[in-house]
């Protein structure tokens, strides 16, 4: 990875990088999670892109958060803020670049997902909290286990366009705890649900969410729906696979239009914007005022539709 690449994952939002580890933050503090932290001790300075605690003293910038909190290698942080589709060079010597290869092992993940099981937290969380549809739920394969802490984790599958697994999400079910989610080694967790891709005849609407979350709340209503993981972090191979969707003659994605319901607030409306720029006929669809994403909107519905504008 050349100086420009790695200045690039240097000048990711510090705070958009420490939302996608699953913290939470509010008026740029946060619980550090490097210590038993109860007063939100880790600040963030959105001016100089770093963090800091001032009870235990960590900080440094996004990779810095990154190799903290996923105990990752430096190398290792810079593929994961890469949306691990970057090949970094772990030596140099006489203008060689060496590097590691971090494929996913799909065989080790793939039988977890061929008899999805459900346990009470999954279906607490995802029928009697977010109302979600179990064809839904079937169709996207989502299973569930607990680690040695009897820590109950609902487990995601990322497929590509033929099937394919190419990645697992782990998401914490234990509301607050941290980290909020977990990603094996090589998981390539860009665009969620493109298996519907295949799905899609002349004319279709093609919804696009941000994260699995509205994905999913967005199948349930009925839509044909893929997901983006994060506001701050599309990747170029996210944008690539996108731009080739737009007037595309292959299968039946001719015709096809593109719809979104943004989060409420400024990460979901620069989502937008980014997306728009890659598809230029992305019609923006208004959430009613109070409803912080298609989620909440699914949950509880407007009496009224929104309407959409380009």
């Amino acid at each position: 990875m050349d100086r420009l690449e790695l200045q690039k994952l240097r000048d990711l939002p510090i705070e958009g990088v420490a939302e996608r580890l699953g913290m939470q933050i509010v008026r740029h503090k946060a619980l550090c999670p490097f210590h038993d932290d109860h007063h939100a001790s880790l600040s963030f300075c959105t001016r100089r892109n770093t963090f800091r605690c001032f009870a235990c003293g960590a900080h440094g910038g996004t990779i810095d958060l990154v190799m903290r909190f996923l105990n990752k290698t430096f190398t290792e942080a810079c593929r994961w803020l890469g949306g691990n589709h970057v090949e970094i060079p772990l030596s140099r010597h006489n203008d060689i670049t060496t590097t590691t290869p971090h494929d996913f092992d799909a065989s080790r993940y793939s039988h977890f997902f061929e008899r999805p099981f459900l346990n009470e937290e999954a279906r607490r969380f995802l029928f009697d909290e977010r109302h979600l549809d179990e064809r839904v739920i079937r169709w996207c394969r989502l299973t569930s286990w607990k680690d040695r802490r009897d820590v109950p984790w609902l487990q995601i599958p990322y497929y590509d366009e033929e099937g394919r697994l190419v990645g697992v999400q782990n998401r914490n079910l234990v509301k607050g705890a941290l980290p909020r989610f977990r990603f094996p080694q090589g998981s390539e967790c860009g665009i969620y649900n493109l298996p519907v891709l295949k799905r899609l005849k002349p004319g279709d609407e093609l919804w696009i969410a941000e994260g699995c979350s509205d994905c999913w709340a967005l199948l349930s209503a009925g839509h044909k729906a893929i997901a983006i993981p994060s506001a701050t972090l599309l990747s170029k191979k996210d944008k690539t696979l996108l731009s080739s969707l737009k007037a595309s003659p292959r299968g039946g994605l001719e015709g096809v239009s593109f719809h979104m319901y943004p989060d409420q607030d400024a990460p979901g409306e620069r989502l937008f914007l980014q997306l728009q720029q890659v598809l230029p006929s992305l019609v923006h669809h208004q959430l009613p005022e109070g409803c912080k994403d298609f989620s909440e909107y699914y949950i509880n519905p407007s009496p009224s539709p929104p309407r959409g504008r380009v």
